[in-house]
């Protein structure tokens, strides 16, 4: 009975989270990240991708504006390029993330975990990382991002 449960879970949890996301500009977009963690360039503006783990995920270009990235899992994610502006990315894990050049302003990154990321020329104008964990990557508070290290 268990084993029969957990099957069902199982195949309709993708269902249940494309359901939960149609509001993207793109459900077909979110649909192929789903399936195949990549979507270079794709057009997920307004997504709802709450605690999902988008471990490696290839982002690279994505229009990411005003998401709710809240909780997400992005360990190892390719976010090069990405527009991330006004994203809700409360209590995401970013671990060895790369968001070189991406736009991250007005970003919510409050009670991130953040190590080991890149975000070499990456904007970020009025970004809240407030009580975020941030070690080996460079945010801090104030200074020209041309001083941060390119870490590639």
């Amino acid at each position: 009975m268990l084993k029969k449960l957990l099957v069902a879970l199982t195949l309709a949890t993708p269902l249940v989270l494309a359901a939960s996301v149609a509001n993207a500009q793109n459900p077909e977009h979110i649909r192929q990240l789903l399936e195949t963690r990549e979507c270079m360039g794709c057009n997920l503006a307004g997504a709802n991708l709450s605690g999902m783990h988008l471990i490696g995920a290839d982002l690279r270009n994505a229009n990411l504006q005003g998401a709710n990235l809240q909780g997400v899992n992005l360990e190892g994610a390719d976010l090069t390029g990405a527009n991330l502006k006004g994203a809700n990315l409360t209590e995401a894990f970013l671990t060895n993330v790369n968001m070189k050049a991406a736009n991250l302003d007005r970003a919510n990154l409050s009670r991130a975990t953040i190590h080991d990321s890149n975000v070499y020329q990456a904007s970020m104008k009025d970004m809240n990382i407030t009580d975020a964990d941030i070690f080996y990557t460079g945010i801090g508070i104030g200074g020209d991002s041309a001083e941060i290290p390119d870490w590639d």
